[in-house]
């Protein structure tokens, strides 16, 4: 009797691998069936894998290859119409992005084929994602958030977490800045390739040199000693400056009238001003003038090579730095505070009396 239900058994069991071979050969009744059956034998006794998985692994493989494929002929179709760099890196994200959903739902439909609504599959998909990948499920948020809002596009210069630089690249978990500044002065790049999680985008203040109002404002400041004519110095600073920034007064205005359809930006004075201010080591004359930001380190070192020609033909003006200085108050301080002025107290500079 026991010997009869192991045999019943043992059937059913030979039954079962007979369909899922049935079944995996049948699909591929175009290929040559040899080496398909020997291929098939080896992964399921070397590996294990049934039929029925063997066939699901075959058709995620075609999946993707046809895809991956397919982008690369749409990609072809667009490099030869299209030769803006810009244009063809928008495509490529795009078709990337298109290409990786629909291999998600095509390799997720045949590995879940026991989920009958694609809601229900990708709600226990998101679920999972959520509570394992915080961290990747917040970059995408973030991804989401930077293609929908755009506080950024691919060329703008930013800010954001100590980090300055223009835009390279974006991507579904981080975005690529080329690095400005650090240890090269001025807003020049460094070299260096920096990539930030998407995520930042929600806890760090995000500075953007392009967006809305495309200008900047930039100073200069100059200092000149007490003894100079600093009024004479002013207005030299002052023709530097509407000769290297005046032409964008006018492009300034158009820019601030649209900014000011989407930010509350009002600015009274765009043409170039110069502010005096009273130092310790002398009078600072700051010249403040609108500039677009790639032209600020080049702008800077013409205004400055023309400051020290035109200084250089006035006698009656120095530039001043910080100096220590010496004060004798008995031979440069007032003639009351002066030895045999009359005054009485002794002090401690005066020098010794005379000896009779």
């Amino acid at each position: 009797m026991e010997n009869e239900n192991d045999q019943q058994g043992a059937g059913e069991d030979h039954s079962e691998v007979a369909e899922d071979e049935d079944l995996f050969h049948g699909c591929l009744t175009y290929a040559p069936t040899g080496t398909l059956w020997a291929v098939s034998d080896w992964l399921q006794q070397r590996l294990g894998l049934s039929p029925a998985v063997q066939m699901h692994l075959l058709v995620s493989g075609i999946a993707i290859a046809g895809l991956w494929l397919l982008q690369k002929v749409v990609l072809a179709v667009v490099y030869r119409r299209v030769t803006d760099p810009y244009t063809r890196y928008r495509w490529r994200k795009a078709t990337t992005y298109v290409f990786i959903v629909a291999g998600v739902l095509v390799v997720g439909r045949e590995w879940f084929s026991g989920f009958k609504t694609l809601a229900t599959f990708l709600g226990l998909v998101s679920a999972g994602i959520a509570i394992a990948l915080k961290d990747p499920l917040t970059n995408l948020a973030g991804w989401a958030f930077i293609v929908s809002r755009r506080p950024f596009d691919v060329g703008d210069r930013i800010e954001i977490a100590g980090h300055k630089g223009d835009v390279i690249d974006q991507r579904l978990f981080q975005f690529t800045l080329n690095e400005i500044g650090g240890w090269v002065d001025a807003d020049q790049s460094s070299g260096r390739i920096i990539h930030i999680p998407n995520g930042r985008i929600f806890s760090e203040p995000v500075a953007n040199y392009d967006k809305g109002f495309k200008y900047i404002w930039n100073e200069v400041p100059v200092m000149v000693t007490y003894e100079s004519n600093w009024k004479k110095a002013k207005e030299i600073l002052t023709a530097v400056a509407f000769k290297h920034a005046e032409h964008l007064t006018a492009e300034a205005e158009r820019d601030l009238l649209t900014a000011s359809r989407q930010y509350f930006i009002n600015y009274k004075k765009l043409t170039p001003i110069v502010y005096i201010n009273a130092v310790d080591s002398g009078v600072r004359l700051t010249m403040r003038y609108l500039i677009e930001p790639r032209r600020r380190r080049g702008t800077v070192s013409a205004i400055w090579e023309e400051i020290l020609n035109e200084f250089d033909k006035c006698a009656d003006i120095e530039l001043a730095y910080h100096t220590v200085r010496s004060f004798r108050t008995t031979e440069e301080g007032k003639p009351s505070m002066r030895p045999g002025s009359g005054r009485t107290h002794k002090r401690r500079d005066d020098p010794p009396p005379l000896e009779s």
